[in-house]
C-alpha cells in the first residue's frame, strides 16, 4: 500500500528528503597542542572541583557524628 504525501506548496521542501549531494565537506582541521592542552586542562579541572565538592561536603552528610549542643541564642538572652 502506497500513501501519498499531502501537496506542498513548495516543491524543493517535497524533495528535500530525496536529495543527496555528491559534494563531500572539507576536512575538519586538527586541533592544534595549545588547545587540547587547554581542553584537557579545562577537564581535570572540573572534575577536580566536583571530586574536591564531595570530598568537603560528605562529612557533612553523614548521619552517624554527634549533633552538637544546641546553645541558646544571645538574642534569646536579652530578655
Amino acid at each position: 500500500m502506497i500513501r501519498r504525501r499531502e501537496p506542498v506548496p513548495f516543491a524543493f521542501v517535497a524533495e528535500a528528503d530525496r536529495f543527496r549531494s555528491n559534494v563531500t565537506p572539507p576536512p575538519r582541521e586538527r586541533a592544534s597542542f595549545g588547545q587540547l592542552a587547554g581542553r584537557w586542562l579545562l577537564g581535570l579541572a572540573v572534575v577536580a572541583g566536583i571530586a574536591g565538592s564531595l570530598l568537603i561536603g560528605m562529612p557533612s552528610l553523614s548521619a552517624d557524628q554527634p549533633t552538637p549542643d544546641k546553645q541558646p541564642s544571645q538574642a534569646s538572652e536579652r530578655r
